[in-house]
């Protein structure tokens, strides 16, 4: 394992990049005026913007950590949440981004609120939040602050990891999501550039392909894995993964947040076929440098600590300053967009119903205080990771259990007018109680789990169908909703035909279709060239 130092150029560097962003952030509080410019950047976000500031957000240093450690403990079988990502993101912009903008809501659930009733909206706003701090920010915060240990190992965990979320929760409260946005564009390229550089360094390193596939199962070098694999196999793929990913890129605040605030629907779905398109060369980038790691490290204590010893070990002074830039950009494009979406959920699903006068400036300034008490909060219970064998698998297993509730009432309730809100209240019911107790024997206590051990891909299609049939039978006990009321959060065909006639007057290339097709093609391509 290499010597973890940093000298004083590379802290320099580092030094310049965090006052560079802060200040920026700083410019855009200056420029909010009422409570939409400050939680949805006035709307008004383009698809670059978008897709870069997903893509970000998304590719936090979680991942990077995270994607290099699961490559170096079990192979590269982790890439396919990373396409899947791609496929879900189609389906998003196709069927569910225009019902989301076309009603002219703030948040997730303010959405399920309007299709169902108050109850769905306050659950799932309290959940999100609760996965927004326990799972998105203390994970990033986990992921940087191992790696600034290393560094600085005299610091205690809980100090870095407070002065990580105080740096990237100083521009958030300041300015808003048009801070989160406009940083997370410019951190997005520096990340991908920093992980080019890795992964270029790494395989020059190595010498040749052939000097991974001596040292490395070839197994760990596949995407599908076999049936008895304990992390992914290829049938939790088909099964938990599209779950996972459904309710991360199309129901999480800390994601839809930036497609809320898009100009038109047009850009809302470019921007999100662009942001799937970014997470295809991730194999090549994120993924594959783990398993080089395995050639030059081969006897790590942990397996998160992948990607850190390959940019100490590799990289010279400056060089390793601006990927040490890099990795915390990716640090605070993902804190940032966290900490934001959990005070918009607080303050417009909570506070808001709670003090309806309240000004707009009222709720900006709302907003800013909830972003420093879950920054706190974050930075607190983020040290609880260290019971878990990865970060990657804490991530996963936790989403696992709590969000197939969640994805099933947005499922059923865009593609089901029958679905009523005591249908919803009661699928939630059910699905929280069977989930959390679930997690609780097989998680916190498995010496008491009742049931045979079943993969957490796997029970998160079990939770999906349990919850679909709860509202469903509930929904068939119970009158029928008002259509009137329901009916503009209902997918229809009749939609879906005057939208193709609208698609006939666009040039081909700005066909949202055309594009999703071509993403498909591309995504087959890449996993085809590891399957």
């Amino acid at each position: 394992m290499p010597a973890f130092t940093i000298n004083l150029i590379d802290l320099s560097i580092v030094g310049v990049y965090v006052v560079f962003i802060v200040a920026l952030g700083l410019h855009f509080a200056k420029k909010h005026e009422s409570a939409e410019e400050y939680f949805l950047g006035g709307r008004k976000f383009t698809w670059p913007l978008i897709g870069l500031s997903l893509y970000a957000s998304n590719m936090s240093s979680s991942s990077l950590v995270g994607l290099a450690g699961s490559a170096y403990g079990t192979g590269i079988s982790v890439y396919n949440y990373e396409w899947m990502a791609a496929i879900i993101l189609i389906f998003f912009a196709i069927f569910f981004l225009p019902y989301f903008l076309r009603s002219q809501v703030y948040t997730m659930p303010e959405f399920l609120e309007k299709r169902y009733d108050s109850r769905a909206r306050y659950y799932f706003s309290a959940l999100n939040i609760l996965m927004t701090i326990v799972i998105d920010t203390a994970g990033t915060l986990y992921a940087g602050a191992l790696i600034i240990n290393l560094i600085f190992p005299a610091i205690p965990l809980w100090q870095t990891m407070l002065a990580l979320a105080l740096v990237a929760g100083a521009y958030t409260i300041a300015g808003g999501l048009s801070a989160v946005v406009y940083t997370d564009a410019i951190q997005a390229v520096l990340l991908t550039v920093g992980a080019i550089i890795i992964a270029i360094v790494a395989f020059v390193k190595v010498g040749s392909w052939s000097a991974v596939t001596a040292v490395t199962p070839p197994e760990m070098l596949k995407v599908f894995m076999p049936l008895d694999d304990s992390f992914l196999p290829w049938l939790g793929v088909l099964t938990g993964v599209p779950i996972l990913g459904f309710y991360f890129w199309c129901t999480n605040q800390f994601m839809v947040q930036r497609v809320l605030g898009a100009k038109s629907i047009e850009h809302g779905r470019w921007g999100a076929l662009f942001a799937g398109l970014l997470k295809l060369p991730v194999i090549f980038i994120m993924v594959l440098p783990g398993t080089m790691a395995r050639v030059l490290y081969p006897d790590l204590p942990r397996a998160d600590l992948a990607f850190p010893s390959l940019m100490f070990g590799l990289l010279p002074v400056g060089v390793r300053g601006f990927i040490m830039a890099g990795l915390l950009a990716a640090i605070m494009s993902s804190i940032d967009s966290t900490l934001n979406s959990a005070s918009t959920l607080i303050t417009m699903d909570f506070f808001k119903k709670l003090r309806p006068k309240t000004s707009s400036e009222g709720l900006m300034w709302a907003g800013r205080i909830f972003t420093f008490v879950f920054m706190a909060l974050a930075a607190a219970w983020a040290p609880q990771i260290l019971k878990f064998p990865s970060l990657f698998q804490y991530l996963q297993t936790v989403l696992a259990y709590a969000s197939p509730p969640i994805v099933a009432l947005f499922l059923v309730g865009l593609f089901w007018k029958r679905a009523n809100a005591q249908g919803a209240f009661a699928g939630i019911v059910v699905g929280f109680i069977f989930g959390l107790g679930q997690f609780t024997v097989r998680i916190i206590a498995p010496e008491t789990a009742w049931l045979p051990d079943i993969h957490f891909l796997y029970m998160a299609l079990i939770l999906l169908i349990i919850t679909v049939l709860t509202i469903v039978i509930a929904s068939l006990l119970t009158p029928a909703p008002d259509n009137e009321k329901v009916k503009a959060y209902i997918w229809k065909r009749a939609d879906y035909d005057a939208e193709t006639r609208e698609l006939a007057l666009l040039p081909w290339y700005k066909n949202f279709r055309i594009q999703a097709v071509v993403l498909f093609i591309l995504t087959v391509l890449f996993v085809g060239m590891f399957a």
